[in-house]
């Protein structure tokens, strides 16, 4: 467990021919590579024919030369290196078999000294090993021949004399190689030392890390991360991390941006790291896997110092939840953790994208993100949105991220040792992605499942930057801020706006709103006050809410409640149904009252079933209703999305879930109005009516689910969903607020009828009116008017009133006619409105 001082370097591609020529061999594809080798082997067997050569011996070599060209391309030193070799064994073998004799042993130990002059040559950094191994080879193959000459000229001299022995002449080559690669050795570890000053000048030209220890005060303070922004980072002394640092890291590295440290940085200690991940706002499930994750190397570290066998506890990590809840940051506190244990190099964190990894054509892809890994070796590489590396928007397969995805499990194997990747994302996204390669889910096991913030947290973050900004706070403004914040929380949005971002951007937005107001509200010629200048208010607060939320969906200015309210009144009729939508009205105006205040509250009723004829105004108080709801902050807009069995019932099994869910989506924040809900239980069906109970299925548990930001209504005839309510106990215990709504009665149809007449411009002559009263209450009286359709019927008598009078007067008056002419309907047209109604 010892902490492992190598440096590494990344060798940069160059732009020399061999170059080129390897980018365009890996970009080409396995059928191109085939049938470029099929291409010359015919090309050299139609030459052999011409040129009368034996043709198995010629595809033989060209095969053989092929193979030494594709293996060229893709390992290039290592290739050299062995070339080096096997020329250097045939000029070794000519040179020493006459001095050391034909069949001497020791020619073939001899011949064994490429093998670990290459391997060695290989670990060796900042030179290439095709290099090294020439030199190490060389030089020993000049010193065992200068001990043969040396030999033979003594045996010259002296005729006794046996010369020097083979065993010396094999370690005195063996020495010299061994010399050659010391000396490489020492010199790469200098390359690579000067390698990491340049990376540090480069880095410090982009300007200073307000993280690290001396910068400035302040530093960083518009970027900080915003769950390092409560209260026990002020106690503390902590400076927040500047989000401006990866845009200038980025600005050095075309590939990725390197968030800290170097190999040669001094630790930071355990208890230190993890205090800073508890000084975090939140995050409790986070901090609790990561002490586990500590307490694990501890524990690991403790067995390998009682001399038992243990394996590096290094291990890939996939982070996953909504944006904005510190991944980033934990990221950098993971390294920092590695690091301080000694299990890698640096606490380097290199962030990188898709866009970072995937390059232009195939077979740069690969290049790109070795390179990027390359620079990651020793620290961290953070890859966000990673689920991105698969995309299949067009339905063709994504070759590029494949490509990509394949490079990073193979370096992620290959280089676990001195690598921690961390894949993050979004929850659902990230599942997604990781079910799509079998490599990823068994690389990357180790899960971090990241919370969104609740109210109070969102509330701990914003006092702390605003304290970072040197704000003062008026006692109205976190009030204020706790409402609409748990506004959020009750309609499940909170993840949608972002959380901590969210929170940073509504702070900035609200010191804007505070500046402006001072600045138009001040006198002429007199300053502002010097608190004014630097308190911010309720006012300042709700603005910035709603300047950031004016352009999300369903986010609109909501209704106002006496508005909702007036409209519900100015309804004809319907006098017992306006005094229960006024009752749940006040209780829930009660309890938005009694949440404010921290009282104890019963969550407010959500689901209803509205009940009574046809036309008796239930989609119109569902609208309402909505209203209502969403001028209470119970619902983020007031639309009502309305659908039959039709718009859930798919056509085949499984199909309808699919469609029922797609509907309630499309309804959330708002009500979802089912009218004729008993459709959805068919008893008529033969072995039951299994599509519409996989709707019913699928709306209770949806409605379920999504209560905090989800109304939905149930609407038929009463008798009809009696039966439909009783044939499931879910239906019964969810929807147990019902509202009937009664038949009009005469006066009420003449009043609509009038209502009706006064918004189009129209006017009733009084016989006519008699003559309405006549028609309504005889339906009433003879019960037809449910069948008729309540106010619908009196809306289509009188649409059909008007149509015969506006034949009539084209017919006798014609251009002629007046005002009078063109908006009295006279008892004759309302006859013949009513005679054409009923003979249907």
């Amino acid at each position: 467990m010892a902490r492992d001082e190598r440096p590494r370097t990344t060798e940069v591609p160059s732009n020399s021919a061999m170059e080129r020529m390897r980018v365009r061999y890996s970009g080409l594809t396995l059928g191109g590579k085939l049938a470029v080798a099929g291409a010359v082997l015919v090309a050299v067997a139609v030459a052999a024919l011409f040129a009368d050569v034996a043709l198995l011996p010629a595809l033989l070599v060209t095969a053989v030369v092929l193979g030494v060209v594709a293996a060229l391309m893709r390992f290039p030193d290592a290739v050299g290196a062995v070339g080096v070799s096997l020329v250097w064994i045939v000029i070794a073998h000519v040179v020493f078999q006459i001095s050391l004799g034909y069949a001497s042993s020791w020619i073939l130990v001899l011949a064994l000294l490429p093998l670990p002059v290459a391997l060695i040559a290989s670990r060796i950094p900042g030179h290439p090993t095709w290099h090294t191994t020439l030199l190490s080879l060389a030089c020993a193959l000049i010193v065992g021949l200068a001990s043969v000459v040396f030999g033979m000229a003594v045996t010259a001299v002296v005729p006794d004399h046996e010369g020097v022995p083979p065993a010396a002449v094999v370690i005195l080559a063996f020495a010299a190689a061994g010399v050659v690669l010391v000396w490489r050795g020492i010199s790469g570890r200098h390359l690579a030392a000067e390698e990491r000053r340049r990376r540090q000048r480069s880095e410090s030209a982009g300007g200073a890390d307000p993280t690290a220890p001396g910068a400035p005060a302040g530093s960083g303070q518009s970027g900080a991360d915003p769950s390092d922004a409560g209260p026990a980072k002020r106690k503390s002394g902590r400076t927040a991390t500047s989000s401006g640092e990866r845009q200038r890291e980025r600005a050095g590295s075309s590939t990725g941006s390197t968030a800290r440290g170097s190999d040669d940085e001094t630790a930071v200690p355990v208890d230190e790291a993890l205090a800073q991940l508890e000084a975090m706002v939140g995050l409790d499930p986070v901090k609790q896997q990561v002490r586990s994750l500590a307490a694990a190397i501890e524990a690991a570290r403790l067995r390998a110092d009682a001399g038992m066998a243990v394996e590096k506890p290094l291990r890939h990590l996939v982070f996953s939840g909504p944006p904005g809840t510190g991944k980033t940051s934990v990221a950098r506190t993971i390294a920092t953790i590695f690091h301080s244990f000694g299990l890698l190099p640096s606490a380097q964190v290199v962030e990188v994208q898709r866009a970072d990894l995937v390059g232009e054509y195939l077979g740069a892809t690969a290049i790109r993100t070795n390179e990027v890994i390359d620079r990651a070796l020793g620290g961290v590489l953070f890859i966000d949105e990673a689920y991105a590396l698969v995309n299949s928007g067009d339905g063709q397969p994504d070759r590029f991220g494949q490509e990509a995805v394949q490079t990073l499990l193979k370096r992620a194997e290959d280089d676990r040792d001195q690598l921690v990747v961390i894949l993050a994302g979004y929850s659902e996204e990230m599942d997604r992605f990781l079910a799509s390669n079998p490599g990823l889910a068994s690389r990357f096991s180790t899960r971090v499942r990241f919370p969104g913030y609740t109210p109070d947290e969102l509330i701990e973050i914003s006092e702390g930057l605003f304290e970072q900004r040197g704000d003062e706070l008026d006692d109205s403004v976190v009030p204020a801020l706790r409402q609409r914040f748990d506004q959020a929380a009750q309609l499940g949005v909170i993840d949608d706006l972002g959380n901590g971002r969210f929170v940073r951007s509504l702070v900035e937005r609200a010191a804007e709103a505070r500046d402006v107001r001072v600045v138009t509200t001040s006198r002429e010629g007199q300053a502002p006050a010097p608190e004014e200048l630097v308190t911010v208010r309720d006012v300042d607060a709700i603005r910035a809410f709603e300047q950031l939320t004016e352009a999300l969906s369903g986010y609109s200015k909501p209704p106002d409640l006496e508005e909702a309210l007036a409209e519900l009144d100015a309804m004809v009729g319907l006098e017992p149904v306006k005094r229960q939508v006024r009752s749940m009205t006040a209780q829930l105006r009660l309890a938005r009252i009694r949440q404010e205040r921290g009282l104890h509250n019963q969550p407010p009723m959500r689901h209803f079933v509205f009940v009574g004829p046809p036309g008796t105004g239930k989609t119109t108080v569902a609208r309402v209703l909505g209203r209502i709801f969403a001028a209470l902050g119970l619902l983020t807009r007031a639309e009502v999305v309305e659908a039959s069995r039709a718009d859930l019932v798919g056509e085949h099994l499984g199909a309808t879930a699919i469609k029922t869910n797609k509907l309630i989506d499309s309804a959330v924040g708002g009500v979802l109005f089912v009218d004729e809900a008993y459709a959805l239980s068919n008893p008529g069906y033969s072995g039951g009516d299994a599509f519409g109970a996989e709707a019913i299925q699928t709306l209770l548990k949806r409605a379920e689910d999504d209560r905090s930001r989800l109304v939905v209504v149930l609407a038929g005839y009463p008798d009809e969903m009696d039966r439909f309510l009783s044939t499931n106990s879910g239906l019964a215990s969810r929807f147990n607020v019902r509202v009937s709504f009664p038949s009009y009665s005469p006066e009420e149809l003449l009043r609509i009828t009038e209502t009706l007449a006064e918004q189009r411009g129209d006017t009733i002559e009084d016989r006519a009116r008699d003559d309405l009263r006549q028609v309504f209450g005889y339906v009433c009286s003879e019960g037809w008017v449910d069948t008729l359709g309540n106010g619908r019927f009196a809306r289509s008598l009188f649409e059909k009133a008007c149509s015969a009078r506006d034949l009539r007067v084209a017919e006798d008056v014609g251009d002629a006619a007046d005002q009078e002419d063109l908006t009295v309907v006279t008892s004759a047209d309302l006859r013949e409105a009513y005679s054409e109604l009923t003979q249907r």
